[in-house]
């Protein structure tokens, strides 16, 4: 029977996805993600190398899936609102890449995978860049910065909402957040 290596590679990559979502890299199990995958776990060392080449890995997918699947369309601040906007969405919908970069701070000494990182990040500065002519490289990074901590900030601190309005109101919150860019994004060149 033919070994289908990138299926499995998925699969392992989405149970570490959700493992060390829920509970970081020191309390994710390498056996629970086996077993959530349904492989063996000489598997995860074999595609991996180590749990913390997966959990490299599992962060840097997750981070790629939403910069590149989210493309800034057209120009100006109302441009880039709209992707804070959309950025919240995919914050909301896959909490696991503000829980997983939120375990990478407290557990971490130093970012996983940034070489990799750096360059997406980079990619998604230029972006700002195009849309807002006349920023410079430190007011698109300043304003990407921006959107990631309070989009990731309202995954990866889910009471503060209780304490400080009462109640859950995501659309609220979007508003707030696409508003929030808008002027900062205008206050660019």
């Amino acid at each position: 029977m033919a070994w289908d290596t990138d299926a499995t590679k998925a699969k392992l990559l989405n149970a570490a996805i959700s493992e060390f979502s829920e509970r970081g890299f020191s309390g994710g199990r390498v056996h629970e993600i086996s077993k959530k995958s349904g492989t063996n776990p000489e598997r995860i060392y074999f595609y991996f190398g180590n749990k913390a080449k997966l959990f490299e890995a599992a962060l840097t997918h997750e981070l790629t899936t939403a910069l590149e699947d989210l493309p800034i369309n057209g120009q100006g601040p109302i441009a880039v609102a709209d992707f804070a906007g959309r950025y919240f969405d995919f914050a909301v919908n896959h909490p696991s890449l503000a829980r997983l970069t939120s375990w990478e701070g407290l557990e971490r000494s130093s970012p996983v995978g940034a070489r990799v990182r750096a360059l997406q990040a980079a990619n998604k500065v230029t972006e700002i860049q195009a849309a807002l002519p006349g920023a410079t490289v430190t007011q698109a990074e300043d304003l990407l910065l921006s959107i990631v901590t309070l989009c990731h900030a309202w995954v990866s601190s889910p009471n503060i909402h209780e304490v400080i309005t009462g109640q859950l109101d995501l659309e609220r919150r979007r508003r707030t957040i696409v508003r929030h860019t808008e002027l900062m994004a205008g206050d660019t060149p």
